[in-house]
Formats: structure tokens, C-alpha cells, sequence
């Protein structure tokens, strides 16, 4: 699967203790009237368990530029989504309280209609039930055999 080219996304929750952020590449469309999403985390991770405790969450659409934020937020052990997005314009979203990067070239705020469970995997299909505007411009940021790309 490294093979397949994929966008690279940051998702954030605000959990009410603080706030959760991982980068997701296994981000997509699945309908467009309702607008819906799926996005794919590790069942074993804390990021599976605040979405679903939560049930809502922020999707950040990475540009070119950002590949040291994609990171930041990849690292193991790394630690709160306040503390990552230090020094990057950011502002929450009205609907879930998520961090949403004022730099992302989109951005979706989402409440959870189903959780599937898929090998090690859960699979969260969730209603876009807001659209942050965001300043973002340029080429996106692709995942593509291991390391970040530049799609332009």
C-alpha cells in the first residue's frame, strides 16, 4: 500500500482534558450529498479512543509546506496538539472546538455517524458538519512510498 500516493491529513479532537492530533493519510471522501467522510486510525491508539469517547473531530489538509508539521505530529509518544501546533497559526472550530491550521489548504469539522472496526484498524465514517476557513495555498502534501511529496 506505500505504493498508492495518498493526501495527508492532520486530525485533532478536543477531548475537554486537552487536545488529541495525529497525521492521517488514510483520509477520504465517501459521499457528497450528505457530505460524508471516513477517516482510518489504529484501533489500539489513543486516537481511536477520543474520537469515539467524543465523537467529533477536525481534519486539516496539509499543504506542500507543511511536511515538518506532519511529522511533529507522527512522532511517537508525541505529546499534546497544543503543544505541536506551537508557532503555527491556528484557531478552533466553532462546531467541535478542534484545532484547525489556519495554513491548511482545507479543513472539515465532522461528528461521527458510524465506527467500523477492520483488521487493526477502525474505520470512522462521520458528517462534514462544518467548513473552517482556512488561508492555505499552493501544491498539497502526498505520502507516497514512505516519505512526504509535493503533488504539483
Amino acid at each position: 500500500m506505500a505504493l498508492l500516493p495518498t493526501g495527508v491529513t492532520v486530525v485533532t479532537v478536543a477531548d475537554g482534558r486537552d487536545d488529541v492530533g495525529a497525521t492521517v493519510s488514510a483520509f477520504g471522501s465517501v459521499s457528497a450529498d450528505p457530505p460524508i467522510v471516513s477517516v482510518s486510525v489504529r484501533a489500539d491508539g489513543y486516537m481511536a479512543e477520543v474520537i469515539e469517547e467524543v465523537g467529533e473531530f477536525a481534519v486539516s489538509v496539509l499543504g506542500a509546506g507543511q511536511r515538518a508539521l506532519a511529522g511533529r505530529f507522527s512522532a511517537e509518544g508525541r505529546p499534546s496538539a497544543r503543544l505541536l501546533v506551537s508557532g503555527q497559526a491556528h484557531h478552533r472550530g466553532r462546531r467541535t472546538r478542534a484545532l484547525v491550521l489556519d495554513q491548511a489548504l482545507a479543513a472539515l469539522e465532522c461528528s461521527v455517524r458510524l465506527r467500523v472496526p477492520v483488521g487493526d484498524h477502525v474505520v470512522f465514517f462521520a458528517d462534514v458538519v462544518d467548513l473552517p476557513q482556512v488561508a492555505g495555498r499552493g501544491p498539497a502534501l502526498a505520502r507516497w512510498s514512505g516519505r512526504y511529496h509535493s503533488l504539483t
